[in-house]
């Protein structure tokens, strides 16, 4: 008997199913993978996810393995680089953001001591449950952190991005009470 997963991740493409099952909801720590789930959901706006999976491992090599000091020396030069390389999105506005938000990001690890404790600041280290049946694209939570981002500088860092982000990052907990994910957490 198959796994019952939340209905995006049901019948689709394999990599779809490993990052439900393996990332996707999982409270992550870690700065560069904060950082690198932070470029890969702006680079996502306008696109399907799985868009950005595909190109996930492209944007990796590309992008430094997310180093964020790397990013954030990026020059004119890196910019022309990457708006050529066919392996990720070229969207000249989301290359730029993604290089000025790792500048922000460093000033937030400096004040914050990391980026970790500055994004789970906002939930006092908890993970929410926020679970429904109908998904939503924003809560008063991604509204908080995206108007705080945008005023430290960040781009591409609206409401509906920073709730796709807190959700995968498992800041939000949003498996549906049937998914098998749901249940191990719950257990």
């Amino acid at each position: 008997m198959s796994k019952k997963r939340c209905p995006w991740a049901e019948d689709v493409e394999e990599i779809y199913v490993k990052y439900h099952d393996e990332e996707w909801g999982v409270p992550t720590y870690d700065d560069r993978e904060l950082f690198e789930m932070l470029v890969l959901e702006s680079f996502q706006a306008g696109l399907s996810w799985i868009t950005i999976l595909k190109k996930r491992d492209n944007f990796k090599e590309a992008f430094d393995n997310f180093d964020v000091v790397k990013v954030s020396e990026y020059d004119d030069a890196k910019v022309e680089e990457l708006r050529n390389n066919a392996g990720i999105i070229r969207h000249k506005g989301k290359i730029n953001s993604a290089i000025n938000n790792a500048n922000v990001f460093i000033e937030i690890q400096n004040e914050f001591k990391s980026f970790s404790n500055y994004i789970w600041g906002f939930t006092d280290n908890k993970v929410l449950k926020d679970t429904e049946e109908n998904y939503k694209t924003n809560s008063p939570l991604s509204d908080k952190i995206a108007k705080d981002l945008k005023k430290r500088g960040m781009k591409f860092v609206g409401t509906t991005i920073i709730y796709s982000y807190l959700e995968a990052i498992g800041v939000i907990d949003n498996h549906i009470h049937e998914c098998f994910k749901y249940k191990e957490e719950s257990d």
